[in-house]
C-alpha cells in the first residue's frame, strides 16, 4: 500500500492553484470540471509520478470548522519536505509568503510555518536528499 493523494482544504480552489503553482513551484496534474467545484491535483515538479495534492474547496462544515480551528491554534494542516529550508525560506519570503515561525531547529530537526493564503499553515521540514 503506497499514499496516493494528500489533501489540504481550501476556500478557493482558483486562488490556491496560483499560490501554489506559481509561488510554491508544484504542476498541475488534474483539472478537471466537477460540478460547481474542480478536480484539482498537483505534484512535485521533482516527483511527478508521486503523492498528489489535492486541492479540495472547503465547503463541508465541518471540514471549515476544523480547518479555522488549526489555523487560529497554529497547527499546521500538513507538512512538505525540502532538502535547504534556509535557501527555500528566503526564496519563499521574497515572493510575499507570510511565515508564522521562521527557520527553527528542535529536536533534531529543522522546521518552518507559512500561512497558505487559503485557510491552512503549512510546515516545511529539512530533508536531506
Amino acid at each position: 500500500m503506497k499514499m496516493h493523494i494528500k489533501s489540504v482544504m481550501v476556500a478557493d480552489q482558483a486562488k490556491a492553484h496560483k499560490f501554489y503553482t506559481d509561488v510554491l513551484g508544484f504542476k498541475t496534474k488534474h483539472n478537471i470540471e466537477f460540478g460547481e467545484h474542480r478536480w484539482l491535483t498537483l505534484v512535485s515538479p521533482e516527483e511527478e509520478g508521486g503523492v498528489e495534492l489535492a486541492l479540495e474547496p472547503n465547503v463541508y462544515p465541518a471540514a471549515r470548522s476544523l480547518q479555522e480551528s488549526l489555523h487560529k491554534d497554529g497547527i499546521p494542516w500538513t507538512q512538505f519536505s525540502v532538502p535547504n529550508l534556509v535557501a527555500e525560506y528566503e526564496r519563499l519570503e521574497a515572493l510575499g509568503v507570510n511565515f508564522r515561525t521562521p527557520p527553527t531547529d528542535a529536536a533534531g530537526t529543522r522546521f518552518a510555518i507559512f500561512d497558505d493564503t487559503c485557510g491552512n499553515l503549512i510546515q516545511l521540514i529539512e530533508v536531506a536528499d
